[in-house]
């Protein structure tokens, strides 16, 4: 863990829970795309830096989850380098309790308001800054979160962020999350058609070919879809597809679970709603969900 990995003459992943992308722009100077989930990544990855005799000149971040944004702070109190990010995700990092309460829908209580969901806050740079690496090339990647972005590196390194999972993780967790998931699917599609020298998936094996992988995920977006228009045969409220979900999926509940599958199957139950699968009934009161 926390081991440097070269993928190309410029390019390199950092081993961790969320891997954390290195660009070389010259003999010195590197960008990292990511920064692990806390204080501590940040340390050993500025551990990393040193040993190579190389200086931090900026964090280009995916997307704002906490497991992505967590050493920002710790980096740029450090090194003063800028940090890069556009849009919503922008809003995010640069107010995390943005994270949680999203999630929970509503002001997150203590048990949510912990590094896993919430990182620290950073001052960022917009990608349109003339201080952006240029020669590194922006792919939207919609749908796991508001406005994920990867980058290809001048060498033809595809850095992917959190657009798939892999087979190991999807088959023990089965529910992956899931922000839109008709962005999700397109994004998906699209990654099937890019073409370059190596991926980086921020939690899959790096690989020449993530074709099969990308395929394998979006299998598993409609094994998941089916599965909820089969719960909702009959009238169904949303804690109790939620609860069947979870005994038939042997997954167990806490309070992290509990906003991450739960937003992420009220994101499914918006798409079959839109696509004409599911539709709505209030009945005493309460919101029920069936199956067309």
């Amino acid at each position: 863990m926390y081991e440097l990995h070269q993928v190309g003459e410029k390019s390199y992943y950092i081993d961790c829970p969320a891997k954390i992308g290195v660009y070389r722009a010259n003999e010195t100077d590197v960008y990292l795309i990511d920064s692990g989930n806390d204080k501590d990544a940040g340390r050993k990855v500025r551990k990393i830096l040193d040993e190579q005799g190389w200086q931090l000149k900026g964090i280009l971040n995916t997307h704002s989850n906490a497991d992505h944004i967590g050493g920002n702070r710790y980096l740029q109190q450090q090194t003063g380098c800028k940090i890069f990010s556009s849009g919503i995700e922008a809003a995010f990092t640069e107010n995390p309790i943005l994270e949680p309460s999203f999630l929970y829908g509503g002001y997150p209580c203590k048990d949510l308001r912990h590094k896993f969901l919430l990182a620290e806050k950073s001052d960022i740079t917009d990608f349109s800054d003339s201080d952006f690496p240029n020669e590194i090339e922006i792919i939207p990647l919609k749908g796991h979160f508001f406005d994920m972005a990867g980058f290809r590196t001048p060498d033809d390194v595809v850095y992917l962020a959190d657009c798939l999972s892999s087979r190991e993780t999807l088959d023990k967790y089965q529910i992956g999350f899931i922000y839109d998931v008709a962005e999700y699917i397109s994004t998906l599609e699209k990654v099937k058609s890019l073409k370059a020298k190596m991926f980086v998936p921020s939690h899959a094996p790096a690989a020449e070919d993530i074709t099969e992988l990308a395929q394998y995920n979006i299998n598993k977006v409609s094994e998941i879809a089916e599965h909820i228009i089969e719960i909702c045969k009959e009238p169904t409220c949303f804690e109790l597809i939620l609860k069947k979900l979870f005994f038939d999926y042997g997954l167990k509940m806490n309070f992290e679970q509990y906003v991450l599958v739960g937003s992420t199957v009220r994101s499914y139950l918006s798409w079959l709603k839109d696509s004409g699968k599911l539709e709505t009934q209030f009945e005493n009161n309460i919101l029920l969900w069936k199956a067309n």
